[in-house]
């Protein structure tokens, strides 16, 4: 898994805690996916090194994938708690009218006019959330059951030229 990121530190977060993780936790009012903790425990957050996932739907930036800019950590500056004014994914998920389903769990390429979300929608807020992208229609579209599920489906974008 220590594979699954680029060697800088660019979107990395503290060292993750169980601190951190129960107040990320009661902020969202959600349980985090213990596959999503793991990762975090290994590296707070960052840059993928496979960062596109195939669609069997079109986007808004492509006929058959999209791509990821980061993995969202907790706390630190890009992290889904603790961060600066207008950096916040609680922000993006109203600033960007974000259907209310979850939290942004992924950065993108577009800065915000598209994004990925752990969608607690089907599972309620205790449960394990599915991973849905949001393109610019808002309309989330399930692309794995699972965040676990959702890293196994990253590719290299090179796939896509």
């Amino acid at each position: 898994m220590t594979e699954l990121f680029e060697d800088d530190d660019s979107y990395t977060g503290p060292p993750l805690d169980e601190g951190l993780v129960r107040r990320a936790e009661e902020e969202l009012g959600l349980r985090l996916p213990l596959s999503y903790v793991e990762v975090l425990r290994l590296r707070n957050g960052g840059v993928p090194r496979r960062r596109c996932c195939p669609t069997e739907f079109s986007t808004t930036w492509a006929p058959d994938h999209f791509e990821i800019s980061a993995i969202l950590g907790i706390g630190g500056p890009w992290g889904i708690i603790d961060h600066p004014p207008g950096a916040s994914t609680s922000y993006s998920v109203t600033d960007w009218e974000y259907p209310e389903i979850g939290f942004v769990v992924c950065d993108t390429p577009s800065a915000g006019h598209d994004t990925v979300m752990l969608d607690y929608s089907a599972c309620g807020p205790d449960g394990e959330p599915a991973v849905a992208y949001v393109d610019e229609d808002r309309v989330p579209r399930r692309v794995a059951d699972s965040f676990a599920a959702f890293l196994t489906r990253l590719t290299d974008c090179r796939r896509f030229d």
